[in-house]
């Protein structure tokens, strides 16, 4: 049967289909409306067997009756295949086979030229006008109604009204009368006229099909822009995000592992300032692929925006992710190859694992961040666990930050002071400015924390402002050879608006510049692009004095000393607090104050604690002394006392160590 139909099926299809391009969707789905109704296939066999059974009933002729079983037999069969067709499409959800389209059509056609058989023996064979109502009112219902249900195949709807109509008109014809050739006529007419509502009807169901179909191909491209990143093919933050909330959401249990990476590359802006950006974009590509190899189907990655790329692993412990993270860092042990240039990059990376490391998919991401955060603060190149006292201290510096702006806004920061002696008349000479601080529920907080958490949140700036302000209006109290001595963050030393600040508060309080003695520290001049010469060249044009803080324990103290000058020197505590025990510090103490003396520089010994300290510094030539055995950091009010009472009863630093001493 096949081989009888295949060239037919050819011959027709050729023919009768419109020349449209079709795509494989468009005709998988022409070959499932085929299939789509099992229920209308099962009808038409109960209702076709039936009429032809009552035919072959009335009739009792043995070839009718053959004609009409095989009716009911093949349309049942029919009936069936589509319900099977129907189930295994469930199942699958995949692709229809070509061959389901060619048991369609054979199906089809050997049920139509059944009924026409059926119509030919009918009329060929009995007189009955009845019977030939029957038989031809079903072949002209069923010719009608395929015009419309299989348009999506014209050559399938034709044949069966040719393998249907042809044999019922010759049958009309050959029956005799006048009406039966006029009406078999109108049967072979009645082909044409379905072949035409047929075209008709599959432009329409095709042009409705190729619409379904753009717009199904236009939401997988938005689908695709909005869930994965355009750069690297990798999905986006957003996906992740989304990914992450449902995977948490199909746990079973609330002990069930889930583990995040937080990836950042290395250095990466560095790569992108002095390579370009295409390089950048090439590397980043590079990385997601190594990425992708590395997790080798135990997570998904996502790129989280710029170099930070996230790796969520699901039924991960600590184990499988601690494994995952040492494979994702082994990939950058080979360079990457980008825009011709051969990089050698290094990324770090924080790992978190629920449920222990967070209950939910924000949780898990912050407390990762956390991680990767210590990760780069210890040095990069390498991958950390977060543990629970990370949060505890990204808590506290939140904590802290909050309250340094509620405390700079109300006035709640202080200034105390601490007097610098001058070695050879034991007066006070210069009084250097400290910040202090007291949290409403911590207490008092060490400048060593807060000052920090001021520089990484901009807080730095007015704070520094403030406190140039504030300690030039407590000079104006002293004597008027009693310099104020405030310290310069690195931070803050680039600002384009020190310098106005400076004479601000200068003017503010109507204090000559040569009064006011800024303090910088030699981390200033390790990123130093010629900028921070010149801010310093413009400070001293205005006539204030600069010292160089912590002399001895940076990078480049020769090296400070020469591009640059300075009116002060502060040898750090360090080296004097070993100069009773270790010949080095000695040494190092006494080169330093002969080096100053010939560079006609003045010198500051910090930290003095005991008597033999500060002896030693009178006798290697320090200019002035700092230190606890001399006067602890005080308020403005006690110091303001200590200097009415030195000027009363005519004491220098020696007459204050005595006095403690009694005291």
């Amino acid at each position: 049967m096949d081989r009888l139909f295949a060239p037919l099926s050819a011959k027709l299809r050729d023919r009768l289909t419109p020349q449209s391009q079709q795509s494989a969707e468009v005709k998988d789905s022409l070959v499932k409306a085929l299939y789509a109704s099992p229920a209308s296939l099962l009808s038409g066999a109960i209702s076709g067997g039936s009429l032809g059974l009552v035919v072959a009933w009335y009739a009792q002729l043995l070839p009718i009756t053959i004609i009409s079983a095989l009716i009911l037999i093949v349309g049942i069969s029919r009936s069936i295949s589509a319900v099977y067709f129907q189930r295994q499409l469930a199942d699958k959800e995949a692709p229809a086979s070509p061959i389901w389209g060619m048991a369609y059509e054979t199906g089809a056609w050997v049920y139509a030229a059944l009924l026409g058989l059926h119509a030919f023996a009918t009329l060929t064979l009995t007189d009955a006008a009845s019977l030939h109502v029957l038989s031809v009112g079903m072949v002209a219902s069923y010719a009608g109604g395929i015009s419309g249900r299989n348009a999506g195949r014209v050559h399938v709807a034709v044949g069966q009204t040719c393998f249907s109509l042809l044999p019922t008109s010759i049958g009309l014809i050959m029956a005799g009368g006048f009406g039966y050739k006029v009406l078999g006529v109108l049967c072979f007419l009645m082909i044409f006229a379905m072949a035409e509502i047929t075209k008709t009807t599959h432009r329409i169901v095709l042009d409705a099909l190729l619409a379904k179909n753009e717009k199904a191909n236009l939401a997988w491209k938005f689908e695709k822009l909005a869930r994965f990143d355009s750069l690297t093919g990798v999905e986006n933050r957003m996906a992740m995000q989304m990914r992450l909330r449902d995977l948490f959401d199909q746990r079973r249990n609330d002990h069930e592992a889930m583990a995040v990476l937080w990836m950042d590359l290395d250095r990466f802006k560095e790569i992108n300032d002095t390579l370009g950006h295409i390089v950048g974009d090439q590397l980043l590509c590079q990385v997601a692929q190594r990425l992708n190899n590395a997790v080798s189907g135990r997570g998904h990655v996502a790129r989280f925006g710029g170099d930070e790329f996230i790796v969520i692993c699901p039924h991960a412990d600590r184990v499988v992710a601690e494994s995952v993270a040492s494979d994702v860092m082994r990939e950058f042990g080979d360079p990457f190859e980008a825009g011709g240039h051969n990089l050698i990059v290094t990324a770090s990376m924080g790992i978190a694992v629920a449920p222990a490391d967070g209950r939910d998919g924000d949780e898990l991401l912050q407390h990762a961040d956390l991680a990767l955060y210590q990760s780069k603060h210890g040095g990069r190149n390498r991958h950390s666990r977060f543990n629970w006292s990370m949060k505890e201290r990204q808590n506290r510096v939140y904590e802290l930050e909050a309250g340094l702006r509620t405390a700079l806004a109300n006035g709640d920061l202080r200034l105390h002071y601490q007097p610098i002696f001058n070695t050879e008349t034991g007066r006070i000479v210069i009084c250097e400015a400290l910040m202090r601080w007291t949290h409403p529920r911590l207490g008092p907080i060490s400048p060593g924390e807060f000052i920090p958490i001021a520089e990484s949140s901009s807080l730095i700036e007015p704070i520094t402002m403030w406190a140039l302000e504030r300690a030039c209006m407590d000079a104006m109290a002293w004597d008027e050879d009693i310099r104020v001595a405030v310290n310069i963050s690195p931070a803050l030393i680039k600002s384009e608006g020190l310098s106005r600040s400076v004479v601000g508060a200068l003017l503010k309080a109507g204090m000559r510049a040569r009064r006011l003695e800024l303090e910088v520290t030699e981390s200033t001049f390790l990123e130093d692009d010629g900028r921070t010469h010149l801010i310093l060249a413009e400070l001293r044009r205005i006539g204030l004095r600069l010292a160089l803080d912590d002399f001895g324990t940076g990078y480049s103290s020769l090296g400070s000393l020469r591009s640059h000058a300075f009116d002060t020197i502060k040898v750090d505590q360090s080296f004097m607090r070993g100069v009773g025990e270790n010949p080095r510090d000695r040494a190092i103490a006494q080169s330093v104050a002969y080096l100053a003396h010939s560079l006609d520089v003045e010198t500051v010994a910090e930290g003095i604690e005991t008597e033999e300290q500060l002896r030693y510094a009178r006798e290697v030539g320090f200019t002035n002394v700092q230190g606890f055995v001399l006067a602890k950091p005080m308020p403005v009010e006690d110091l303001l006392d200590l200097m009415a009472r030195m000027q009363l009863q005519g004491q220098d630093m020696v007459g204050l160590i005595h006095d403690r001493k009694s005291a």
